[in-house]
């Protein structure tokens, strides 16, 4: 068996033929492949705008400067995510505070939420974790009880549904990665959605040096500007990606009802969701007979790959410098400690599949 690797960009001749006409037009920048993009990804996520941009990342950052997040503010964001999330919030001047996550969906904890609001609080940027939506309608609820802008972090969950609505169109902003693991790609790339116009008119002054017209400049920007290539790739994806969220889908089905090791815990999915497995997430007990890296070195010797999302839960980063005694997040700081994301993209086969389940099964 070749190696498996835990995640592989699904890209065929169709986003080939779309970059390469791209490129042998010589408009390479911003244009009119980028609106098309746009055009398109509002009308899948249901929401009046979106904006294209360069990263994930940028587009939380940018979407926190246009809810006018500064210095002085707070932020409350999970504990248990990639950094970026609470990375942004710091680049705008502003302090992330950490809330809990629940142990069974990895998702921020609404009641945390509500425990951690002070009069510095200006916003909650919700985490749609492994592809999993949270509790949007309390996350929600809390937010218009407190007066608090209210941001998606869909950069894991492009597609995922929540009471059947796709995610990115309940906040205020709703912000997705294109990086080359996603769901759907671009390579690197991201955008920002918003049913506002006064916030999608911020947006593109933001991510364009804050330039209101050619040359005039009305405040403070960045060039965080997508490529007519990154878009021309995400325009092809786009419209593979229900056909890759069911792959995934029907991939962790089989390993939920194939893997049967104990010790080991397969993904929760709770009712009136639809996850879309950007990853597929595992926990070990201590019921399970290896440790993780033992594990993960078993794996590999087996050929399939594995990784850690993620494996410091963001309280306990050296960068935002805080003293966890006690803990404030225990559960974050458990899972960043079991947690293994097993191969799950859509293209594993079912070869691939029925070899996986066998090699864990066989772990003694």
């Amino acid at each position: 068996m070749d190696h498996i690797p835990v995640a592989r960009p699904a890209i065929g001749q169709d986003e080939i033929s779309a970059v390469t006409a791209v490129l042998e037009s010589g408009m390479l920048a911003s244009g009119d492949r980028v609106a098309e993009f746009e055009k398109k990804f509002a009308d899948f996520c249901g929401t009046t705008h979106a904006v294209a941009i360069n990263n994930g990342t940028a587009a939380l950052h940018a979407a926190l400067l246009a809810a006018d997040i500064g210095q002085g503010d707070e932020v409350i964001v999970p504990a248990f995510t990639f950094v970026a999330t609470a990375t942004a919030v710091a680049m705008c001047g502003a302090k992330p505070v950490f809330a809990d996550v629940d142990e069974q969906t990895f998702n921020i904890l609404p009641s945390q939420v509500e425990e951690l609001v002070t009069p510095k609080t200006k916003a909650v940027i919700g985490v749609h974790l492994f592809g999993q939506p949270f509790d949007v309608q309390a996350v929600q609820e809390c937010c218009e009880s407190h007066g608090l802008k209210f941001i998606e972090d869909a950069a894991q969950a492009h597609g995922a549904l929540y009471k059947g609505q796709k995610v990115g169109g309940f906040g205020h902003f709703g912000c997705f990665s294109f990086y080359a693991t996603k769901n759907m790609i671009t390579g690197e790339g991201g955008m920002v959605t918003t049913s506002e116009k006064a916030y999608n008119e911020r947006l593109r002054l933001i991510i364009n040096h804050g330039q209101s017209e050619k040359y005039l400049h009305t405040r403070l920007g960045y060039n965080y500007r997508m490529t007519d290539i990154g878009a021309a790739l995400g325009i092809v994806q786009l419209k593979k990606l229900e056909k890759f969220n069911q792959r995934r889908r029907k991939n962790a089905e089989f390993y939920n009802a194939n893997l049967s090791v104990k010790g080991l815990v397969t993904p929760t999915t709770v009712q009136g969701v639809s996850h879309v497995y950007h990853q597929y997430v595992v926990r070990l007990t201590g019921e399970f007979p290896m440790n993780r890296t033992e594990f993960m070195e078993y794996l590999k010797t087996k050929g399939i790959g594995s990784a850690v999302h993620y494996p410091i839960p963001l309280h306990r980063q050296p960068l935002f410098g805080l003293k966890n005694d006690p803990d404030p997040c225990p559960v974050s700081t458990r899972l960043a400690g079991t947690v293994l994301s097993l191969p799950v993209h859509p293209m594993l086969d079912q070869k691939q599949l029925n070899y996986i389940c066998d090699t864990i099964n066989r772990v003694k």
